[in-house]
């Protein structure tokens, strides 16, 4: 059974996605803790980033290491926060957003209801700020 990331990934429901390459996506969050939250998703099924091969880990810190600089670049914060929990969906994840204060670490004070427009914005800011980072070739075009 695919999890809801699959179906994101396979475009059967929408995602704003930031990072496309042939090992994993990234994707703004729909409950963000900060506007340009974004998920760094392997496109393989895999429960607990425990069960990740190496090489898989390595590669999606490495892509949660562009986005994060694209965020502070971006959205003007002063670190990018980097968190995998795992519970919510049973498909590895790293959780990825601008953070300017440990208060932004806690999933307490995610937003259930964010502003679309200003998630298209954010989507598109990062999206800028990869391919001003030498990142074009992994960033969508377009609002997918």
């Amino acid at each position: 059974m695919s999890t809801v990331f699959s179906k994101i990934i396979a475009g059967e429901i929408p995602g704003r996605f930031v990072w496309q390459d042939e090992t994993c996506v990234g994707f703004l969050s729909i409950a963000p803790l900060a506007y340009g939250h974004t998920l760094v998703v392997p496109r393989q099924e895999v429960d607990r980033w425990t069960e990740a091969e190496a090489p898989l880990m390595t590669h999606l810190f490495q892509v949660a290491h562009r986005i994060g600089k694209a965020q502070v670049e971006a959205f003007g914060s002063q670190r990018a926060g980097l968190s995998i929990a795992g519970y919510e969906v049973p498909h590895l994840h790293l959780h990825v957003w601008p953070s300017n204060s440990m208060a932004d670490h806690s999933f307490a004070q995610a937003d259930d209801d964010p502003d679309q427009s200003r998630m298209d914005e954010s989507a598109e800011k990062l999206r800028v700020a990869l391919r001003l980072m030498g990142d074009a070739e992994h960033v969508p075009a377009e609002q997918d």
